[in-house]
């Protein structure tokens, strides 16, 4: 499933093209993706201007001058992809329509965006602006690991007295918004934290070093254009690229990257997903 990272490549190669422009026309060519599509999805969009594109954790919103906000979610494989008019140094007339363009959405200024989603994990709804953050998906999120709100004092309270894994801990979206399997994972590693450890075990100093690591990998993959490993594709059809820096995600049995550690990176199984650390280095 799309990343934080992968999101937020998602909104940013989306954002010159919708931003301050008219929806001309929406195609809803379904009922549903994982759930239903909202009541005159299709006519409440055309007409209506894209005031502003945002992300919560690994939902984009799209502010509409109607009052009304569309929320999309990937899921884990939809794509927004843009045909059709100029962004940077790409340009793409408007394909065939494919077999999974679930939703499709034509500018006024001739640019396509084609919601693409082979397995139909993904999501769309329209919610009333003012009133978005109450949305069901939405609320009890916690602060943006990039955010304000994201710091030492707060993970350290969030964190304290709990007997989970600090992966674990790190996963659970109420704690901190957008985080998933891969960057958590890269940044226990640079923080020297087993992904094992109780949340509440992990000390203070610690803890300073893994906030400013979940930003650092956060930063870095977003400049990469995230990871690219099965389905992700960013809005003018291109791979990320950050897959290539992974000092452990899906790299078990490879030396660790760590000077000087000599060790193995491993992976575990907790809560259903894969953890790939260096037990040598990461304690």
């Amino acid at each position: 499933m799309p990343e934080l990272p992968e999101v937020e490549t998602v909104r940013a190669g989306l954002d010159p093209v919708v931003t301050g422009v008219r929806i001309a026309r929406a195609d809803v060519r379904r009922p549903d993706l994982r759930f239903a599509f909202p009541d005159r999805m299709a006519e409440r969009l055309t007409g209506a201007r894209v005031d502003g594109l945002r992300r919560r954790s690994k939902y984009i919103l799209a502010d509409l001058s109607t009052g009304e906000t569309l929320l999309i979610h990937l899921g884990m494989s939809g794509r927004m992809l843009v045909s059709g008019t100029p962004v940077g140094q790409f340009h793409h007339n408007h394909p065939a329509p494919a077999k999974h363009d679930h939703v499709v959405i034509d500018m006024e200024n001739g640019a396509r965006i084609t919601f693409n989603d082979a397995r139909r994990f993904g999501a769309m709804d329209l919610i009333a602006t003012a009133s978005a953050e109450d949305h069901r998906l939405l609320r009890g999120l916690g602060p943006e690991p990039l955010g304000n709100g994201f710091h030492e004092s707060y993970l350290a309270a969030r964190l304290t007295g709990r007997a989970m894994p600090v992966k674990t801990a790190l996963l659970d979206q109420r704690i901190v918004a957008g985080l998933g399997n891969i960057y958590v994972s890269e940044a226990l590693h640079r923080s020297g934290i087993d992904p094992r450890r109780a949340a509440g075990a992990v000390s203070a100093n610690k803890i300073a070093v893994l906030v400013g690591m979940i930003r650092a990998v956060l930063a870095e993959a977003i400049a990469a254009g995230g990871s690219s490993l099965r389905d992700y594709r960013q809005a003018d059809g291109e791979l990320g690229y950050f897959q290539h820096s992974f000092r452990v995600y899906d790299r078990a049995g490879r030396p660790c990257p760590t000077p000087g550690c000599g060790g193995e990176i491993s992976r575990i199984v907790q809560s259903g997903r894969s953890s790939f650390f260096c037990p040598k280095c990461q304690r």
